[in-house]
């Protein structure tokens, strides 16, 4: 890791935190950042990430940015098949998908007013169903899938 990106990713992480942030491109630019740097960071998920993305973090998290803007509808600039990339991902199992929530959970909930926090939290849920389909061939109801996240939160 360079030392440029380690430093922005320390940054990100302690940043101090403010009035909650009003649901547009911007603010997604500092989640996405806040959230990835949380994933680097994480015992579990930076071991999967990492390896694959080294040196492209830069590129990786604009795309990110523009998937997230996508997903919310605020607006349409990602083209990409997200699915297909993450099912190539090794060894994903379980535990991954819900450590991935809940980071998102945090940041979404620490950087947002709570309406603009439940909808993100809405639209990553969903994502993640259709990945846990992918990886261990079952739907999971939403409802199950957070009690599952709220579960992995207090471990």
């Amino acid at each position: 890791m360079q030392c440029t990106t380690l430093g922005r990713m320390l940054w990100v992480m302690n940043a101090p935190q403010s009035p909650p942030l009003d649901l547009n491109r911007d603010a997604i630019v500092l989640l996405v950042d806040r959230f990835y740097a949380s994933v680097r960071a994480d015992a579990l998920l930076g071991p999967v990430f990492e390896p694959l993305l080294q040196g492209r973090w830069d590129a990786h998290l604009a795309r990110m940015v523009d998937f997230w803007c996508t997903a919310c509808k605020l607006q349409r600039n990602f083209r990409g098949n997200v699915y297909d990339k993450h099912m190539a991902l090794p060894a994903i199992r379980l535990a991954h998908l819900l450590r991935w929530l809940r980071l998102w959970k945090q940041h979404t909930e620490a950087l947002f007013a709570p309406q603009d926090a439940a909808r993100l939290w809405r639209v990553a849920l969903g994502v993640a169903r259709v990945m846990h389909l992918g990886w261990f061939g079952e739907l999971p109801r939403p409802e199950a899938l957070q009690a599952q996240v709220e579960r992995e939160a207090d471990a």
